[in-house]
């Protein structure tokens, strides 16, 4: 792949940290490091490009009376498949309840009760109520508009919106930086912003696939940007579907929330018949990857499949799930009479950079938070609402590890913020990815095979050869390490199915790391021929 030829301007002096991306992790690793100064780049205004502001089940923490830190681990065990990194679940799970109280303090309105204490729902494979929300399925939009008000009101916290990174700076051992191009990448000018610390939080991978619910930035460009400056990539095979996105034809696809099947909401085709009760002892409370085969076969039978609310919420609709509510009105549904026409979307990546318990990344210099980085609490499949966890508490622990690792702030005059954009990014594919992503979605998507997997390398890697772009050969490498890993792993384990593997391999019950160069060893291997 070739480079670009413009030279990167500086900008004046070192930016003493850098938090790469404006969703839930990055705000809330500015915030804990506050007043220490931080520059935060962000591809599009802050909350327009970001997952977070999407997640519609809440933050899940054992509040409850009768649930307890052990519960919530053994509930995320159960749901990883056997790989999950137990100490870093109970880690985090531990620290589930301080952070519920940081949002409250942040001015998050988590639904109470009348007697003020917080209202703590149920979603799928949790055994006790334990999700904290906002009126039933706002949850990620109302907290990242409290985070974004804190922001802007934080002096310490520079927001350059409109900057996409996409190269992270090495010397030596150490990341010392980022390069973004500004007016939502678009710009010719390339910037440079030196760092004694990089924090990425980019977001997942869902744009990679045809059918998602991320948004247009969630690409994979951290993963790739990380893995081209040498750092490990764990689990990128273990891709999580939404099992009920609702089939409307937009991109991304909106999701009914999980939340719904909570409250007993059923799964049926259109003859009007329930299916998941033969496949799961839980029905539509099984683990997401399981409901999304199950949701994916009806659909591919031609027998579609359809989230039928109609007796669980019926009236109440509008006011319990009104965003949901919302979107199916958008498209001609009333969800209080009619079932919602639903499909699996891509929705989390379980893979991502590898952290440790600081969110310190195998690469000095460069820690990583939010779905970008591979923490070992998801296993091979994400139970429901641990996801805005795990962004704010590895956001935390990364804020205090850069305090004790970089005790004094050193940063130079600032520049001005000239060439943001104030626009939402709202740019249509390329031609080359939209190639990829119809790629993944029928080679790496809900059912995987060898076949499937080494056509799929073989057209990434011509992709490569043919490809003059640094962003998309950050995307590129993502889906590389995604499908090499695939490919590798032979049986089928949480979001990761292999129909000519079937049954889970207790030899495969571990975490699967891997670096670039790994990958590239094995597309020689397998097609005798060299990466771009």
């Amino acid at each position: 792949m070739k480079s670009d030829n413009f030279q990167p301007e500086r900008t004046g002096g070192i930016d003493d940290i850098v938090i790469v991306g404006g969703g839930l992790a990055g705000l809330f690793c500015a915030l804990k490091l506050s007043p220490r100064p931080v520059t935060l780049l962000a591809a599009a205004p802050i909350g327009h490009g970001a997952s977070s502001a999407w997640a519609q089940g809440g933050v899940a923490a054992a509040m409850s009376p009768g649930d307890t830190v052990d519960k919530h681990v053994a509930d995320t065990l159960v749901a990883g498949a056997g790989i999950v990194d137990e100490k870093i679940a109970r880690l985090m799970a531990s620290e589930a309840a301080d952070r519920i109280h940081d949002l409250l303090a942040y001015g998050v309105p988590f639904d109470k009760d009348l007697e003020g204490h917080l209202e703590l729902s149920r979603e799928a494979a949790h055994s006790e109520r334990r999700i904290v929300r906002v009126r039933g399925d706002m949850a990620g939009k109302a907290i990242m508009e409290a985070l974004i008000a804190k922001v802007r009101a934080t002096p310490s916290i520079r927001v350059l919106e409109g900057y996409v990174v996409e190269e992270l700076v090495r010397e030596g051992r150490f990341v010392s930086g980022v390069i973004a191009r500004p007016d939502a990448g678009q710009s010719l000018r390339r910037v440079a912003f030196p760092a004694r610390a990089v924090v990425l939080c980019s977001g997942g991978i869902g744009h990679l696939f045809s059918v998602t619910t991320n948004p247009h930035e969630a690409c994979g460009q951290g993963i790739g940007m990380a893995a081209r400056v040498g750092a490990i990539v764990a689990d990128p095979e273990f891709v999580q579907y939404h099992p009920t996105a609702i089939d409307i034809g937009r991109d991304p696809a909106p999701l009914a929330t999980e939340a719904l099947r909570g409250e007993g909401a059923h799964l049926v085709n259109a003859a009007g018949q329930r299916f998941m009760a033969a496949l799961h002892p839980d029905a539509e409370l099984a683990p997401r990857d399981i409901v999304a085969r199950g949701v994916f076969a009806e659909v591919s039978a031609g027998r579609g499949a359809f989230l039928d609310c109609r007796a669980a919420v019926g009236a109440h609709f509008p006011d319990a799930f009104p965003t949901v509510y919302a979107s199916c009105i958008a498209a001609g549904i009333d969800p209080v009479h009619q079932p919602i026409p639903v499909v699996p979307a891509v929705h989390y990546h379980m893979g991502g950079v590898l952290t440790d318990a600081d969110g310190r990344t195998s690469v000095d210099g460069l820690w990583a938070a939010g779905e970008v980085a591979s923490t070992g609490v998801h296993g091979a499949n994400r139970l429901a609402s641990n996801s805005l966890l795990e962004a704010v508490v590895f956001g935390a622990r990364i804020a205090e590890d850069i305090k004790t690792v970089l005790p004094v702030a050193r940063i130079a005059s600032w520049h001005e913020n000239a060439g943001e954009s104030d626009d939402p990014v709202t740019l249509e594919d390329s031609p080359q990815l939209s190639t990829l992503r119809k790629l993944m979605s029928a080679k790496v998507g809900v059912i995987r095979t060898q076949a499937g997997l080494c056509d799929a390398l073989a057209e990434i890697t011509e992709l490569e050869r043919a490809n003059t772009r640094l962003r998309f050969g950050n995307i590129l490498t993502a889906a590389k390490l995604m499908t090499v890993a695939a490919l590798i792993r032979t049986e089928s384990r949480g979001g990761h199915f292999r129909a000519d593997f079937p049954a889970a391999d207790p030899a495969w019950r571990h975490r699967s790391f891997l670096t670039l160069s790994d990958a590239n060893r094995v597309v020689a291997e397998r097609f005798g021929m060299r990466a771009a």
